[in-house]
């Protein structure tokens, strides 16, 4: 076979992979961004080209701003700490220990359960007075509190939620990549003097980078994209204090359809996301040790 049919034989086995990324994932971004310069249509006013003005809307919107401080900030409670769970898990479930297999399934559970079945769950954990964590503040005489309802503790009450879900998620690569390197590596790090610290740092978290670049870039996108939880806890409330920026979008493009402002806050998004993607896989790409 030919170097041109070679080619056109390898063009054709991707060609389906490509129309699926072009359609659902290409061209609705290539739309959203069109779409921002246009006006919202109403009924038999069609949409006219407003230039940038939606965007000079979206720079003078407080709430916009809140929105994205919020949602940095859940980013920056929730990434870290799922990671860092999710490795401590991996670490010890890898380990031989009496009913080891139970311990993986406890951990991984919380990641089959539906979104907006764990959203209602630590909503009766959250309740005031007859919640589950009520009742164990009342039980070591300490008083309740609205833990969604003040805006100091809304937002942080959803990180909680969105760690306990995605940690066991993220356990399960971190086991994949544990039990990939050889225990030969230990015993020699072990023989040569290094402590259990030592190993960790210089030999185990080097040959887990690729799985964590991998975890990172997924957590990240999680942490811009969940939207589930908000909506059934707090609905972005008290006084926007949990409100993150794909919440906002949905209640501009479907509670007030403003369809085109919720196109501009949608570009921000994507783009902000691709910004940190690439600036994680350039940075991170370059530490990273693969096998």
């Amino acid at each position: 076979m030919s170097r041109s049919l070679q080619a056109i034989y390898g063009w054709l086995l991707l060609l389906p992979a490509v129309v699926l990324l072009a359609a659902f994932t290409h061209y609705p971004a290539l739309s959203t961004l069109w779409h921002s310069f246009f006006s919202t249509p109403r009924g038999k006013r069609a949409a006219v080209f407003v230039g940038w003005e939606n965007y000079a809307v979206m720079r003078d919107d407080p709430v916009f701003w809140k929105a994205l401080w919020n949602n940095l900030w859940f980013a920056l409670g929730t990434i870290p700490t799922s990671i860092a769970i999710a490795l401590a898990m991996a670490l010890w479930v890898n380990r031989k220990l009496a009913g080891r297999g139970f311990l993986r399934m406890a951990y991984f559970t919380p990641t089959v359960l539906p979104m907006v079945a764990v959203a209602n769950i630590w909503l009766f954990f959250y309740t005031p007075q007859y919640g589950l964590i009520a009742q164990v503040m009342q039980w070591f005489g300490l008083p309740g509190y609205n833990w969604l309802g003040s805006r100091d503790t809304a937002l942080p009450a959803l990180m909680v939620v969105t760690v306990w879900k995605e940690s066991g998620f993220f356990m399960i690569f971190y086991l994949a990549a544990l039990q990939t390197i050889s225990p030969s590596l230990r015993e020699a790090a072990l023989l040569e003097g290094a402590s259990r610290w030592q190993y960790f740092r210089r030999v185990l978290w080097p040959l887990l980078m690729p799985t964590t670049l991998f975890v990172l870039v997924n957590a990240l996108i999680n942490a811009f994209r969940l939207v589930d939880h908000v909506v059934v806890m707090t609905r972005g409330g008290p006084d926007n204090a949990s409100t993150l920026l794909l919440f906002y979008i949905y209640q501009v493009g479907f509670s007030f359809w403003d369809t085109a402002y919720a196109a501009t806050l949608t570009v921000v998004l994507l783009v902000l996301l691709a910004v940190t993607a690439l600036v994680k896989f350039r940075w991170l790409d370059r530490r990273t040790h693969y096998q």
